[in-house]
This record gives structure tokens, sequence and C-alpha cells, in this order.
């Protein structure tokens, strides 16, 4: 029986170390290295596999790398047509956020064998929840395992085509030591279960938690032994859900799914204009709408500012700039901006700037419209209802377009805005929307803006 010597490898890129640091020699992370038992290396061990041979590239693929559609659209768009047969996909996010409930869908609505192994919950468990959703199916199958080998068998008996394991941070390998959950079991578990995955063209699903930070949990190396990684998100405080794919190596990486949570699951959101701007109420100072860009997906989102008085002058209390939803570094970026460049003074007081709705926006189109809503809440003076602001905004003062531009103005048009604040280099408008030009923010705030009486 070969020993096991002890060794450490690092829980966010998964390399390993003969000995503990405290900073991570590959990735450079502080504080990852764990320690972890390794079977030591035995002699030249047999070729497990026949040696690959090289063939042309057009005669590489083939159908059997088609996509099939798991029946939620929202899926199918972000996965480029759907799940490819023999592929692994990483699905990340928080406790709670819909994941599993996803999958169940997906599993129900697909017309082919499915195998989800319940590796946190019980058979029992899983179908309450589908009774709940009306995915109870004839060919979904369920168990509830937590060793490899074990997964294996089953995938042998019921010969899925699409398995789904919820979740790999619970399922362990017996020839790997530590518990599950381990850097080393999570890489082993993962490993194993991408090769039968290749060998026998088998679509699976390997469900990941998400730490703090938002990054998944386990060694990076998993990420780099999967097709696809996808990430489902939200504010569990809201009814969003949103699925991108961060990487896709059948598609693109750049579009967004939209689901809303409801009693009956996940709904797919075709309209997400309306879902954000239903209850919007006109006349409020601070509040504007952008066009932002998500993938390549225009979603109009509005954006809310508050003004107050700040710490008394000299109390040595810096005012507050809090950001929901919003870079914080660019909130106070803009906040000086306006400062230096447009006249705005808000060194004195707080300021409060949200996403509406539980979005996230990060686009630097959102740099007009925020410095809109920061300079109306300042003075009172509401923007105009039937106005969208869109740009980025330079240390200068200088407004610059951002890209497809041409699709966030369709997408506002269609939604019966008629202005648009936008740089001078911005294209021209849909029929429908006047465009209103500005080469510099106090430009933009004279036009938009006009002094109180």
């Amino acid at each position: 029986m070969a020993r096991s010597h002890m060794s450490f490898a690092c829980s966010e890129c998964g390399a390993a170390a003969p000995r503990w640091a405290g900073r991570c020699g590959a990735c450079g992370s502080w504080n990852t290295l764990v320690e972890e038992a390794r079977p030591a290396p035995p002699g030249a061990a047999p070729r497990s596999a026949p040696p690959a041979r090289a063939v042309p590239l057009a005669e590489a693929g083939g159908p059997e790398w088609a996509p099939r559609p798991t029946g939620l659209d929202e899926v199918d768009r972000v996965l480029g047509g759907g799940l490819v047969p023999g592929s692994v996909t990483l699905l990340g996010g928080e406790p709670g956020v819909g994941k599993s409930t996803l999958l169940l869908q997906v599993l129900a609505r697909e017309r082919r064998r499915g195998l989800l192994v319940a590796a946190e919950e019980s058979p029992q468990q899983v179908r309450l929840r589908a009774e709940r959703l009306g995915a109870v199916s004839a060919h979904l199958w369920v168990v509830a395992a937590t060793d490899v080998d074990e997964i294996e068998a089953q995938v042998g008996d019921v010969e899925p085509e699409l398995l789904v394991v919820d979740s790999i941070q619970a399922v362990a390998d017996a020839a790997t030591s530590g518990p599950p959950g381990s850097v080393g079991q999570v890489r082993a578990a993962a490993a194993r279960l991408v090769r039968l995955a290749k060998d026998r063209s088998l679509t699976t699903v390997l469900v990941g938690h998400v730490t703090k930070d938002g990054s998944l949990a386990g060694p990076r190396v998993l990420e780099h032994l999967v097709d696809t990684v996808l990430t489902f998100g939200g504010d569990r405080h809201h009814a969003l859900r949103l699925l991108r794919a961060p990487k896709h190596r059948f598609g693109p990486t750049t579009e967004l799914g939209l689901f809303e949570m409801g009693e009956a699951g996940l709904e797919a959101v075709a309209d997400p204009g309306h879902l954000f701007l239903s209850d919007r109420r006109e006349g409020l100072a601070g509040s504007v709408v952008v066009p932002a860009l998500d993938g390549r997906r225009p979603l109009l989102v509005e954006l809310q500012a508050l003004v107050t008085p700040g710490p008394p002058a000299g109390s040595g209390i810096a005012p507050r700039r809090s950001a929901q939803g919003l870079d914080g570094g660019r909130l106070a970026m803009l906040v000086a901006v306006l400062d230096r460049r447009a006249g705005v003074k808000l060194s004195g007081f707080d300021v409060y700037a949200m996403a509406v709705g539980g979005a996230r926006v990060t686009d630097p189109g959102a740099d007009l419209p925020l410095a809109l809503a920061l300079a109306s809440a300042a003075d009172g003076a509401p923007l105009p209802p039937s106005l969208v602001a869109c740009g980025e905004v330079g240390l200068g003062g200088e407004l610059r377009q951002v890209p497809r531009l041409a699709a966030r103005l369709g997408e506002a048009a269609r939604l019966g805005f008629r202005e648009a604040l936008v740089p001078p280099s911005a294209p021209d408008p849909p029929p429908g929307l006047i465009a209103r030009r500005a080469a510099t923010l106090e430009e933009a705030l004279r036009q938009r803006l006009p002094p109180a009486a």
C-alpha cells in the first residue's frame, strides 16, 4: 500500500506547495494554502488510454457537438442554443438564489433521460420541490449520493443523457484523503466526473457554491476542468435573477439570461424594460433612466440619487458616498468631476446612489445619467420623464461615446422614450427619439437642468 505524505494546495488556484507559506507562489493570494494528504507517487504507471492521434481540422467535430435546447429560452440564449452532449458545465451562485430550482426546471423540460444526484438533499425533498414547480417527470431520476464511485454506478444503471450533481462541494472521492469540500476532494471528484462525461458523451452539470466575494468556492483549477462556467445571481430580496457565462467553449460569453423568481419557480423575463421601470415615479428629483448594456443585451434601468447635508464642518468625519448596484469608485469620481468641472458642489454633502430593482450597472455609459441624477438631487429640479441619457464622463468633464449606443437607443425608443442626451459623436437615434447632444458635462447640465427659480 502506497504511503501518503502531507502537502499544501492553494484554495484559489489549486497550485501545490511542499510547505506552508503565507502567500501562494502561483496566484499571489494570501492565507490560501491548506494542508492535504496525497498518496506518494508510485513508480512508472501504465498508460491508461491510447495515445492521441492528430486529425485534419476540417474533419474535427461533427453533428454530435451541436447544442440541444433545454426548453428554457433564457438558458438557451446564454448557452448559444443549449447544452452540448458530452460537455461539462459548472453552475455557481449564492445559497438560496435558485440554482437547484433552475436545474430542476431544466431537467423536467428536457425530453431525454436525466439523473439528478442530490448530494445535499433527500429524494423526498427534491420531490416536494418538483411538485411545487410542476416539474415531476417520468424521465427524471433522482438519487442521494455523495461518493463518486456510487455516482458512476448509478450512471451505469440509469444510463442518463443528462447528469446534474448538486453540489460538487458535497461529493467525495474515496481514493483521496480529506473531507468533502476540501481542495483535494473537489479537484479529484470533479476530475473523475469530467472523465466520466467525456467517456460516455454524457452532458453534465455541476453545481458549485460561491464565496463571500462572489467567486466560485474551491480551487481555481475546477473552472479550468469544465467546458462552461455559468453564474446565477441576483439580490435575494428582489425577484430578478441573472444568468451569465464567463466561460463557454461552444459559444459566446456576452449573452445575458433574465429570470423572475415567483411562487411557481423561475419565469423567463422576455421584456426586462417593463420589469425595471414598472414602478417608476415620474417627476422625482434625482431620478433618470440609463440604457445600460449587459453583455450584448440593452437594459433600461432607473438610477436614483439622494443628496443630504453631511457632517458638520470641522467634525473630522468625511461625507458619506454610498453606491448600491453601482461602482463606488465611479460615484466618487463623478462627485469630483461635478465639483471641479461643472460647478456642482457636493463636497460637504452625503451622497447616495442606487440602481433600482436589484440591477447592477457597471457600464461606463451610466456616467452621464448618474451625474445628471446627482445634480438633479442637489438642486431639486427633476429631469424630464421622457429622457434617457448615456455617455462616459472623462476626468476633464468631456463626454465620450460608449459601445453599441444605437442598440441602446433603439430599446429606449421601443419603450416610449422621446429624448436622449448623448455625446456629439453618438449615432443618429431611431425614429421617434430626439437626440440632445452635449460635448461636456457642464453643457449637458445646462441643457437639462435650468437654474431653479
